[in-house]
């Protein structure tokens, strides 16, 4: 399947959930925001949420700083 990642077109396998998107990318959930087609997705769903093609799925990384 086909999605939009952080304004990119990217090829992915199907059934993939937000938490298997974020271990493909390799990226830690506990540090991120994810939202799909414009609404976030709490972090206790990532495991749940499967992504279909022709999503537009955005990850914000928190950065700390002051």
């Amino acid at each position: 399947m086909k999605i939009k990642l952080n304004g990119n077109e990217t090829d992915l396998n199907d059934n993939l959930t937000v938490a298997g998107l974020l271990e493909t990318l390799r990226i830690e959930p506990a540090r991120v925001a994810v939202e799909v087609n414009l609404n976030i997705i709490k972090k206790c769903d990532f495991q749940n949420h499967v992504l279909k093609d022709g999503d537009a799925v955005e990850v914000v990384n928190f950065v700390g700083g002051g």
